[in-house]
């Protein structure tokens, strides 16, 4: 079993910063895939990164250059900087893992309670 807790979700002004992050209780974190995924209000859960055992990292279009995924396997945990936020960006942000790769949401087995990002314009 993995729990996920995500911290660092508020009210920010578009064009400003979050940093987002969830800590997993598990003793083999480095072997997750971790995710990051968004749902908005009347809208279906959204992939936002990922990040493979490896480091490596991928990003959805729509925040690419904007947003950055990392983990630090020594403290069981993996981030999200949020950068020059907008309103559409407006959502619960959920971590999630799996020992597997994949973009999509229903492939992971383990998620987070989520928080809540708020952007103003």
């Amino acid at each position: 079993q993995v729990q996920l807790v995500e911290s660092g979700g508020g009210l920010v002004q578009a064009g400003g910063s979050l940093r987002l992050s969830c800590a997993a209780s598990v003793r083999t974190f480095s072997a997750y895939v971790m995710g990051w995924f968004r749902q908005a209000p009347g809208k279906e859960r959204e992939f936002v990164a990922v990040i493979r055992r490896s480091g490596s990292t991928y990003y959805a279009d729509s925040v690419k250059g904007r947003f950055t995924i990392s983990r630090d396997n020594a403290k069981n945990t993996v981030y999200l900087q949020l950068n020059s936020l907008k309103p559409e960006d407006t959502a619960v942000y959920y971590c999630a893992a799996d020992l597997s790769f994949s973009w999509s949401p229903g492939q992971y087995d383990y998620w987070g309670q989520g928080t809540q990002v708020t952007v103003s314009s």
